[in-house]
């Protein structure tokens, strides 16, 4: 697998299949909650994979950028570098949204034909950590560009295993980075606890992709919205994305099979405020379908 900051036609060079094999394709982690800029770099990546004779790769987050639940929580037009510099004091943040649009993005790409890649705590829905004090900062980049930006670590703080303990399970030691004490409801054991939680969704979507892997072949299906992508493998297994804010009627396509948010199944329900009735794909969700 290589890691490598060059052009597309470089990059070929490393993933064709006698040298790496694969190499990152990390354009979704530049991209907003968006279906058209999704659905230009899906298509740019499987374009790319095939010419390398390589498997396509797929990923929304890395050691080195704002966390999903985060980012998709701001408005587009945020300056996010100036917003993360603030503490997160510049603009406002819809965090419920952040997390339905991540998780929603991330079964997306499970779906994708290809390897999709999960950067550790995308499973447990874990937000930017904005608050380390400046003498905690490990992050050598806050040094060389002169304290302009705060650096990466607001990504790399330690995971949270246990709800409690000194380091919420990292360690006896302690945790090299402070973690907040929000970690603790975002733990893995408290996930664990939790069905609808990002932990057991991930579990759930993993799983389940295992019985549905198909051969790396898609198709794109029209869906008259141009905020919802809808596309399948060629084994019937149906991925549905609504990045729009309304609903999205996916009646007669499958049987659901999974959803990153709990979908309106029958009668007539009451969502966000907005009445809806069977079979619709509520605004930030993913649903999985067997055709």
């Amino acid at each position: 697998m290589a890691e490598a900051y060059v052009p597309a036609d470089r990059l070929a060079k490393y993933a064709s299949p006698d040298e790496l094999g694969q190499a990152f394709n990390f354009e979704l982690l530049e991209a907003n909650f968006n279906a058209h800029e999704y659905k230009t770099v899906i298509d740019r990546g499987i374009t790319q994979a095939r010419a390398q004779g390589s498997s396509s790769t797929w990923c929304l987050n890395n050691h080195d950028q704002m966390r999903p639940a985060t980012k998709y929580g701001l408005l587009p037009t945020v300056d996010r570098l100036r917003w993360k510099n603030s503490g997160g004091t510049t603009s406002p943040i819809d965090a419920e949204l952040g997390l339905r649009s991540a998780i929603a993005a991330s079964m997306l790409i499970m779906a994708l034909p290809g390897c999709t890649y999960i950067y550790q705590g995308e499973e447990l829905g874990l937000f930017e950590v904005l608050d380390i004090p400046e003498d905690r900062i490990q992050d050598p980049q806050y040094l060389r560009n002169h304290k302009v930006d705060r650096g990466r670590d607001g990504c790399r703080v330690p995971l949270p295993w246990t709800s409690d303990g000194s380091s919420y399970g990292f360690g006896s030691g302690g945790s090299h980075l402070p973690q907040p004490k929000w970690f603790a409801e975002k733990s893995i054991e408290a996930e664990s606890a939790d069905q609808q939680s990002p932990l057991s969704i991930f579990r759930k979507a993993l799983a389940l992709r295992k019985t549905l892997i198909a051969p790396e072949e898609m198709t794109w299906h029209e869906t008259g919205d141009q905020k919802v992508l809808h596309f399948s493998r060629p084994n019937g297994w149906h991925c549905i994305t609504n990045f729009g804010s309304g609903y999205f009627d996916f009646t007669g396509v499958g049987t659901v099979v999974h959803s990153s948010a709990p979908l309106a199944t029958k009668g007539l329900f009451t969502l966000h405020g907005q009445q809806t009735s069977g079979n619709d794909l509520p605004p930030a969700t993913t649903v999985w379908l067997q055709a």
